[in-house]
């Protein structure tokens, strides 16, 4: 048996990470970031920024979810 959590019951992830704290957070953008962004961005009628870095993207995504309602908890 290993003393790694297992993700599934693991709710605290490296997904909740904050973005600052990435170690590729300061990489392009994904393409499904990219794409996910643009709808939001046209949604909350704010400008979308195709040079965003991952970590960025991450936060406006957070950002313009809670504008717009919708993600996880809206």
């Amino acid at each position: 048996m290993t003393d790694h959590a297992n993700p599934k019951t693991e709710p605290f992830s490296n997904a909740e990470k904050d973005p600052d704290d990435w170690t590729t957070g300061d990489e392009a953008m994904t393409g499904a970031q990219a794409s996910y962004l643009k709808t939001l961005s046209e949604e909350a009628g704010e400008p979308f920024d195709d040079t965003l870095t991952k970590g960025d993207a991450s936060k406006q995504i957070d950002a313009l979810q809670a504008k717009t309602g919708r993600g996880a908890g809206n």
